[in-house]
């Protein structure tokens, strides 16, 4: 089973993030570049049941794993080229390979050129599964695993807080307003999951060592066949940039005897009650 995850290189959550007033953009170079942790979590599932396999493989038993026991993870991002050292930190966690794909005209691609691009890029490597987080910490646009499906014309698992993989199919739960939904579908498939699953592990000495020999391939749209014609015509337009403005001062009541009276104004003003 090939199992693709689909990785983006993102400002440190923990990190200032800066909008670039000029182009719109986050200011990347504001803030130190690292894999973005929903999709870390995307990968630790991938990885779990590619040790699951192997397991069972092993064991002789290959009930509920892949027949084979043989589970590849290739990870696939579309980031700049700096982005590499990223990419190989990723691989030290434990994939056995890593997609690049690399172009000028892909900076501040919106989420349907994106989604586009990753598609493609799926397609060229062959997918039994592709696993993305449900959305980035950056744009937190949410859409691009839908529309991936969509292009792939593949089922979507999306938002799933629990992920069980088999062989030949895939299930989990979606948390709803009110209780959960459980979702089930053969493979090949879509999943998004939430920041519910399992953190990714970390990398060992000998992972980090590894991830240096990894095979890694730089691909550029045009090996994708997306024509980079297309990409210089914009598939959204800015209307218009501002920084968000400062947090205004809070309300402070002073108590002199009327201070639940000033509370009670308040919460009526705002409509908070």
């Amino acid at each position: 089973m090939r199992i693709i995850v689909l990785m983006k290189e993102v400002p440190d959550t923990y990190g200032d993030r800066v909008l670039d007033l000029e182009t719109g953009l986050a200011a990347r170079a504001a803030s130190e570049a690292v894999p973005d942790e929903i999709c870390e979590r995307a990968l630790e599932a991938a990885l779990a049941y590619a040790d699951s396999a192997e397991s069972d493989s092993a064991g002789g038993d290959s009930a509920g794993g892949d027949s084979a026991g043989g589970v590849e993870v290739t990870v696939v991002m579309m980031a700049p080229a700096g982005a590499a050292s990223t990419l190989r930190k990723v691989l030290a966690v434990g994939a056995d390979s890593g997609v690049q794909v690399v172009g000028d005209a892909l900076s501040g691609a919106d989420a349907g050129l994106t989604a586009e691009v990753l598609a493609a890029a799926v397609r060229r490597s062959g997918a039994d599964l592709v696993l993305a987080g449900n959305a980035s910490t950056d744009g937190a646009g949410g859409v691009v695993p839908a529309m991936l499906a969509e292009l792939l014309e593949m089922p979507l698992l999306s938002g799933l807080s629990e992920l069980r993989i088999t062989a030949d199919a895939v299930s989990g739960v979606r948390p709803v307003e009110g209780g959960v939904q459980k979702l089930t579908a053969p493979l090949p498939a879509v999943v998004s999951v939430t920041e519910a699953l399992p953190a990714a592990r970390f990398p060992n000495f000998k992972g980090i060592l590894a991830a240096k020999k990894k095979p890694v391939e730089v691909l550029s749209p045009e090996d994708l066949g997306v024509d980079a014609g297309d990409l210089s015509v914009p598939r959204s337009i800015m209307l218009s940039i501002a920084e968000r403005p400062p947090r205004a001062a809070g309300l402070r009541i002073v108590d002199a005897g009327d201070a639940g009276e000033q509370l009670a104004d308040f919460l009526i003003e705002n409509r908070l009650v």
